[in-house]
């Protein structure tokens, strides 16, 4: 390799990739930096000094004894057989609490980069669009670059330039090649009358994407359980529960020919988005929860969207995810993302994409949508889901059933009848 086991450092974007040196006899593996793609290594005591590798751990239960998850933002040597961090942001040491102050024009250039950077595609897609803030600004930015190429590109055909099918990001933070975008297609999915689908339509309305609302079941979502779990290879009871909408949506996109979403994973994370960061003691302890929270993600949150979505050969990308947006976000003073009471949680994310000052740029979302409150996924597809869950659990476990819990459990002793089921 030219860059040694510093070539990750060179890449941009989500990977998992081996290679062999056959010269060396020398087999180098890394992962993205947050860990956006799903990635185990495994080793066999029948085949000593063998390593396996998968995107799946089903592919190496047959023949590994000792299998682990690939960590992220880390590269594997087996001259050395270790691991080598790569991935060394400034904001990496949570007791190294940040001081920058917050700068609104720099965030939102940087997530707008990032969106156009996912944009670089040969295949037809679209967003997924829960009606939420995160995944609202990513619809917003990718349908403003849509039109904005398709404007370019009749420009050039009237010209009598050629057109491509591949578009990508040069140096000067632009599209490089014209090319002739589809009409920006936006999904959504929940139960009939699900807060998230009626939030999705508004937004879809005001941005002019090809909106497309698919509705489940509750007995939808039960018969595909078993599928989502052996898919998503985890009983998290959290896990699933968001997962299940988003594995049966991701088979109604593939099924019309779509073959990448973007999606807005990560925010929550990196501007501590969830309710319970209300309860903060200081700027200190919230920094550390939003590292730990980003750290992790590879193990809740980019676990469901990459295995959600692969499932059906579908690709997601994650914009919020991208290094340079989170060198920017993840090092702004964390006092100015605290919750009080006169800010709403990711309140510096809002106020970066409120142009209410900027009467010469068009809106990027409706203020009831740039300010509207955080559902989490599985109950903004409809709180009946839940409920769903925990009821088709007391039918199915006994409480004498959760006093004995099977052996072959050992210490991962689930503490609900839903974890049980």
């Amino acid at each position: 390799m030219e860059h040694g086991l510093d070539a990750p450092k060179h890449l941009d974007g989500m990977f998992s990739w081996v290679l062999y040196d056959k010269n060396q006899d020398r087999v180098v593996a890394a992962r993205d930096p947050i860990g956006i793609t799903s990635f185990y290594i495994g080793w066999s005591s029948e085949t000593p000094g063998a390593v396996y590798f998968a995107s799946e751990l089903k592919s190496l239960h047959p023949v590994c004894d000792k299998i682990q998850a690939f960590p992220p933002g880390h590269i594997f040597d087996s001259k050395t057989g270790s691991f080598t961090r790569y991935f060394e942001p400034t904001w990496w040491d949570p007791t190294n609490v940040p001081s920058a102050p917050v700068d609104y024009k720099v965030i939102r250039a940087s997530l707008e980069k990032s969106v156009r950077k996912r944009l670089m595609a040969e295949v037809p897609y679209g967003v997924l669009l829960s009606g939420g803030l995160d995944s609202s600004l990513v619809a917003s930015i990718a349908q403003r670059e849509t039109l904005r190429m398709q404007e370019a590109a009749k420009a050039a055909q009237a010209q009598g330039a050629e057109l491509n099918e591949l578009v990508g990001i040069d140096d000067s933070n632009d599209l490089s090649t014209v090319t002739t975008f589809q009409q920006l297609h936006s999904f959504s999915i929940g139960l009939p009358g699900a807060p998230d689908t009626e939030a999705a339509l508004k937004v879809a309305k005001f941005l002019g994407t090809k909106h497309h609302a698919f509705t489940f079941t509750v007995e939808d979502g039960l018969n595909a359980l078993s599928d989502v779990i052996y898919h998503l290879e985890t009983y998290d009871v959290t896990t699933i529960r968001a997962s299940t909408p988003m594995y049966l949506l991701s088979r109604k996109i593939k099924a019309m020919g779509v073959k990448m979403v973007l999606s807005g994973e990560g925010s929550d994370e990196i501007f501590g988005g969830y309710l319970y960061f209300h309860a903060a003691p200081d700027r200190e302890e919230f920094h550390k929860e939003t590292v730990r929270r980003v750290k992790n993600l590879h193990l809740a949150d980019c676990l469901r969207a990459n295995k959600s979505t692969s499932a059906w050969g579908l690709e997601a990308r994650v914009p919020f995810l991208d290094k340079e947006f989170l060198e920017t976000c993840m090092g702004v003073e964390p006092s100015e993302k605290m919750i009080t009471k006169e800010r709403i949680e990711k309140y510096i994310l809002r106020k970066a994409f409120d142009t209410t000052d900027e009467p010469d740029v068009k809106p990027y979302l409706p203020d009831n949508i740039l300010w509207r409150q955080k559902e989490q996924f599985s109950d903004g597809v409809g709180y009946s889901w839940i409920d769903a869950l925990k009821d088709q659990a007391e039918v199915h476990v006994t409480d004498e059933m959760m006093k004995n819990p099977k052996p072959e459990w050992g210490s991962d002793i689930p503490d609900t009848k839903e974890a049980y089921v």
